[in-house]
């Protein structure tokens, strides 16, 4: 696997991620399947983004028999963290604070919401309250 960070995902492509992402090694026709009960797709375009997911350094494959077995290289949550930085640097200059007023502004959120996500920026504190008295 290269070091350098895949390019971000299109709305067909992450769609197509996802399936792969639940299933964890899937064909080529595995997702064609999944995909075609949603909406219509020709086999050989899902095919051609399956490859170029795997050009593009998100998909990996192992061959069993004549069928090829594509999985993630990364997991979702890893992948997808690294979306969210590359919004972050291309929409918001880098700025967590104009990413999350966006957010909020956007968004209305129940008060479990709102509490969770007081809970997590606590975290995020006392980790980097440890980083810095470890250094």
């Amino acid at each position: 696997m290269s070091k350098s960070k895949p390019a971000p995902l299109s709305k067909a492509q992450t769609e197509i991620m996802e399936i792969i992402w639940e299933q964890e090694e899937v064909t080529v026709s595995e997702v064609w399947e999944t995909l075609s009960q949603r909406r219509p797709v020709a086999r050989n375009t899902v095919q051609t983004m399956m490859v170029r997911l795997e050009e593009k350094g998100w998909l990996k494959h192992r061959t069993l028999g004549r069928s090829f077995l594509y999985s993630a290289v990364s997991k979702r949550s890893a992948s997808l963290g690294e979306s969210i930085r590359h919004s972050l640097e291309t929409m918001f200059g880098g700025s967590t604070e104009d990413l999350v007023t966006a957010i909020l502004e956007d968004q209305s959120l129940t008060k479990s919401e709102a509490n969770r996500i007081r809970q997590m920026i606590d975290e995020a504190e006392k980790r980097n309250r440890r980083k810095e008295n470890d250094s």
